[in-house]
């Protein structure tokens, strides 16, 4: 589905605002039925008085609304908005592409990871003691650290049933 950007008047005020082609995707993905009937100062001003100004929290209480930036997807191509000012050089995508890069690379993540056991990351227990015999005697507060203990044995410990 394209969508367009589409001018909508506010029920409050009576101005114009857009329902940019992004938001008309997000209220598709929530589900929504109907279009938002206010522009943005008035349903911060709105919230700020249903929440009582004298709890004060959030942006909309405190009169900041959030700016977003137009710009073009690095995959697809079409305008879209942003809730932050991209940078040079880093590629900016559109609602629909970054969902499709975050389901394609989770199986490959999964994928990816070792067998069951032990991972090949973790080292031996001895040099765990060792790196923590080293690390003590060159930090300043070497005498404040406790040395590792050592692991029990399944003969060590017994059972009382």
């Amino acid at each position: 589905m394209d969508f367009v950007d589409r001018i909508l008047t506010c029920t409050d005020c009576g101005g114009e605002f857009i329902f940019t082609a992004g938001e008309q995707l997000f209220f598709l993905d929530k589900q929504f039925k109907n279009d938002p009937k206010r522009c943005k100062p008035c349903k911060s001003r709105r919230g700020a008085q249903a929440a009582g100004a004298s709890n004060g929290s959030g942006p909309a209480a405190a009169g900041i609304s959030r700016t977003e930036t137009r710009t073009v997807c690095s995959e697809c191509g079409i305008e879209t908005t942003v809730p932050f000012k991209p940078t040079q050089g880093r590629p900016v995508l559109c609602r629909l592409c970054y969902k499709n890069k975050m389901a394609a690379s989770a199986p490959a993540a999964q994928t990816a990871s070792p067998p069951a056991a032990q991972p090949a990351s973790a080292p031996a227990p001895a040099t765990v003691a060792a790196e923590f015999d080293s690390a003590a005697s060159s930090a300043p507060h070497a005498a404040h650290r406790q040395p590792p203990q050592p692991e029990f044995a399944a003969s060590d410990v017994s059972m009382a049933i």
